[in-house]
């Protein structure tokens, strides 16, 4: 059976939940171009969480993983480019631990970028209906944490698989708690992932459209 990994995060920050796993949860079982999708939730704890992804990519024996994570002020799906090794959280983990200029991995490279057609995934995204752009930074969090980590362990370990992080925003239900956070639909987000997997297992050269940032 070919298999689609895709991860979310549990809820941090005290939100009651949080919409990568919500998406991941929906698509769990879902059948994309013959692979079948597997949905594994990922803990907001450095260290542990990247413990926890590859034990979930051994498991599960995965061609293509797609980790996502929530990006609270982004108004549109961002599809993450690069990857850094270092961490620098502003708030704590769920377990109270908040490191500063730490790399995600001792001695590894500074940056690892992408192995998804980023730039076909936000074509086909935008053709879909669905908000989405190239991202340039994943941040200093467990989200960069998971992205650096995620292709720390496919260049050294399984290259084979193709993989990448995804930013969703916050769901409407989780931006009436927070005033003036910007907010996508979670039905939108989830046809948008959908949709992103499909063009990842399609798609094993980018097609070239400007992505790029002025700033």
């Amino acid at each position: 059976m070919t298999t689609v990994l895709i991860t979310g995060i549990e809820p941090f920050e005290a939100d009651p939940t949080n919409p990568s796993w919500d998406i991941a949860q929906a698509l769990d079982g879902t059948q994309v171009n013959g692979a079948t999708i597997v949905a594994r939730q990922l803990p907001c704890v450095f260290g542990v969480a990247n413990e926890k992804l590859v034990e979930a990519i051994e498991e599960t024996s995965p061609v293509l993983v797609l980790a996502l994570g929530l990006a609270t002020g982004r108004t549109e799906i961002s599809v993450e480019r690069v990857a850094i090794n270092v961490i620098d959280a502003r708030i704590p983990d769920n377990a109270g631990n908040q490191p500063v200029d730490t790399p995600v991995v001792a001695d590894g490279p500074a940056a690892y970028f992408s192995t998804l057609p980023i730039k076909a995934i936000v074509h086909a995204l935008r053709e879909a209906g669905v908000p989405a752009a190239v991202s340039q930074s994943a941040g200093t969090y467990n989200c960069n944490h998971l992205f650096y980590g995620l292709m720390h362990h496919i260049a050294t370990r399984a290259p084979h698989i193709r993989g990448g992080f995804i930013h969703v925003p916050t769901t409407p239900e989780l931006a009436a708690r927070h005033a003036g956070r910007p907010s996508l639909s979670l039905d939108t987000q989830i046809r948008g992932i959908h949709a992103a997997v499909r063009t990842a297992l399609a798609t094993h050269t980018d097609v070239k459209l400007s992505g790029g940032a002025v700033h």
